[in-house]
């Protein structure tokens, strides 16, 4: 067990090299003080796959958690557990959402995957929820249930659970939610994963399909972090990206803002949006050119109710009709503009419009407060009174959709005969209209039900194909009941039947998008529906999907050498532009991103950074992630001769 002491020292891993003026302190939260250590000693700890926080509270220190903030009552204190041991008590809890929280970025750096180990206990009454939380730049939290509704008296023991953060990622934290009861920690360990080289021999599925259509995936800006993840997305996937949650309705719409703006204007039919969750994916596909499928604009699920009330408020009356079409139309017109304005460069070839307004039997939803994914509850129609809405979304977005972007309404289980039924119809007016080009099948499959088998499918295809409107598969998965050799070859088999359906379905079909990469990772990780497992080793499931076919040549995407955007680098390092490098290099890079209004790019300081100097200064893995505090630290390791090389193609962890 690492004792107190080794704790503190990997805590400060970052500390020491950074402590070069006031800006280090304001710069980022993964940089705090800690012991004097030499940067050898740093290599040595942070290698891969090596412990980086570990603690059995024997020692009584309990500083690294702590609750949620604002208004959660828990008291965070060392205790005893039945055996006379100490652990981590969490007390005073009252309300479920109050609970004990690890302050991830305090001991962990950006861009790299840990995993997280622990033993807990609560009531055998209580569900008990594993979370993740953190702020995005514009200070709006974001969660994420990672392990939910586990009731047990007894310790419960969470092994190898994987988290990882950006640098656009601030206060992260994984806590315990649930109940109101005590909850007991023990024995609680971060390490980072290792980078687990994939199977590179294998055949590229987007390469085997080039000829019949793009091959995509979804990905969370917290893959990013995984180098084995990304791997297994360049090699399969990169025909296609969708963000799994970063760009749907809340989390784009921002309601202080919103507010903000109706108090200084007095106008509240124009919401304010942002994309800072979405940022970390945009620039990814950005520098890898990779197209974008947007997903999605106008959905009942996953938009919060306050965008349906007077003045934004949570309690506020519901809006009338016409002030709700005002209020879609400017956000529509602020989505793409914004979008397109950050990122003109990015292919947005494909948007979700409206997502999943029809229940299975093809009827609208019933009037109510917004409801989960399947729920027959939708704020839009409670202002709407009927499914009236999807034709203005549509109007709205052939306005303002970029160039080349096509419109798409999105469904699950769209093989139920009503459900088919409504989506044809729809499809074949709004084409009439010109405001829609296609119907998205989410695709999401139960293989132990057997919903769908794939002659029903076939069959489906075909009565959609009448709509004369392009088809995309956009979330597709497909779930066993229980990990054995004989439901897997029942997945092999049929991933094998429902790619030969597409097959024969390519002149309609433009893309076919995974919903994941790793089961693991999956929203339906229980059912492990994907083509790859958690070691990120090919299942049966992939070799039904490649089968016997060859890849095509297609040609690879050529990658920016600097930050997209900028020129190339002159000197690798030189932040000020004065044709070496120097320790100001590294001030200066934290200072623009301390305060970039005055350092930044377009700062009023005159010696701010400039576009040069941000390509010169991008060395910390260039390209991926922008211009952050790792790249003022590599510049510090090659001042101390702690590494021989800024070039980042030299560049190794």
């Amino acid at each position: 067990m690492i004792g107190k002491n080794y704790r503190k020292l990997l805590a400060g891993v970052m500390g020491a090299a950074m402590a070069l003026s006031s800006v280090a302190s304001t710069t980022n939260a993964a940089f705090i003080a800690g012991e004097n250590i030499t940067l050898s000693t740093v290599s040595a700890a942070s290698s891969s796959g090596s412990v980086i926080y570990s603690t059995d509270f024997e020692d009584g220190d309990v500083s690294y958690f702590s609750n949620r903030g604002g208004d959660d009552t828990t008291v965070i204190s060392s205790g005893t557990d039945e055996k006379g041991n100490k652990v981590l008590v969490a007390s005073g809890r009252s309300k479920d959402w109050n609970g004990p929280a690890f302050h991830f970025d305090k001991v962990c750096k950006p861009y790299t995957e840990y995993y997280v180990s622990f033993r807990f206990k609560g009531k055998y009454y209580t569900g008990n929820t594993v979370s993740f939380q953190y702020d995005d730049m514009d200070g709006t939290p974001h969660y994420k249930n990672l392990i939910q509704n586990i009731s047990t008296s007894d310790w419960y023991t969470v092994k190898n659970l994987k988290i990882s953060f950006t640098d656009e990622m601030q206060n992260v934290s994984v806590y315990l939610e649930g109940g109101q009861d005590d909850i007991y920690i023990d024995d609680f360990t971060v390490e980072e994963v290792p980078v687990v080289p994939i199977e590179d021999d294998l055949k590229s599925i987007r390469k085997v399909y080039a000829d019949d259509f793009k091959i995509g995936t979804a990905i969370t800006p917290d893959n990013l972090s995984s180098k084995s993840f990304m791997a297994l997305v360049e090699k399969h996937f990169n025909g296609s990206l969708t963000a799994g949650n970063e760009m749907k309705p809340d989390s784009v719409l921002n309601q202080t803002a919103c507010q903000n703006y109706f108090e200084e204007t007095g106008d509240d039919e124009d919401p304010q949006i942002s994309f800072s969750a979405a940022k970390p994916f945009l620039n990814y596909c950005k520098k890898n050119h990779v197209p974008v499928r947007v997903h999605t604009l106008v959905w009942h699920s996953q938009t919060p109710d306050w965008f349906f009330k007077e003045g934004y408020k949570d309690d506020g009356e519901w809006v009338s009709k016409e002030k709700m079409l005002k209020r879609m139309e400017n956000y529509i017109k602020n989505y793409f503009t914004e979008l397109t304005k950050l990122y003109p460069d990015v292919d947005f070839y494909a948007c979700d419009v409206v997502n999943e307004a029809f229940t299975d039997q093809g009827a609208p939803r019933n009037p109510g407060q917004q409801g989960q994914s399947g729920s027959e509850n939708s704020a839009w129609v409670k202002v709407f009174g009927d499914n009236s809405f999807i034709e203005y979304a549509f109007d709205y977005a052939r306005k303002y959709a970029p160039k080349g972007c096509k419109l798409y309404y999105n469904d699950y289980n769209e093989w139920s005969t009503g459900k088919t039924n409504a989506m044809i119809e729809l499809a074949k007016k709004l084409k009439a209209k010109g405001t829609l080009d296609g119907l998205g099948l989410q695709c999401h499959c139960n293989i132990t039900s057997l919903w769908p088998q794939a002659f029903q499918y076939d069959n489906m295809l075909t009565a959609m194909e009448a709509a004369g409107v392009d088809l995309q598969v956009t979330e597709f998965d497909a779930t066993i009941e229980k990990a054995t050799e004989e439901n897997y070859a029942k997945q092999k088999t049929f991933f094998s039947d429902m790619m030969k359906v597409f097959e024969k379905h390519s002149d309609s079909i433009s893309a076919v998008v995974f919903w994941g990469v790793t089961d693991d990772r999956s929203w339906r990780a229980e059912g492990v529906p994907l083509l790859f497992d958690g070691d990120y080793k090919a299942k049966s499931a992939y070799y039904g999907v490649v089968g016997d076919r060859e890849e095509k040549d297609i040609p690879e995407p050529v990658t920016e050498p600097t930050t997209g955007g900028y020129p190339a680098a002159k000197v690798w390092g030189d932040a000020n532009d004065s044709g070496d490098v120097k320790m100001n290099d590294a001030v200066l890079i934290m200072q623009s991103i301390a305060n970039s209004d005055e350092y930044g790019e377009n700062g009023s300081d005159p010696n701010h950074i400039t576009a040069q100097g941000i390509a010169n200064a991008d060395v910390y893995e260039n390209g991926t992630s922008g211009l952050t505090n790792k790249d003022a630290l590599q510049i510090q390791k090659y001042l101390i001769h702690s590494i021989t090389s800024l070039d980042p193609k030299d560049f190794t962890e």
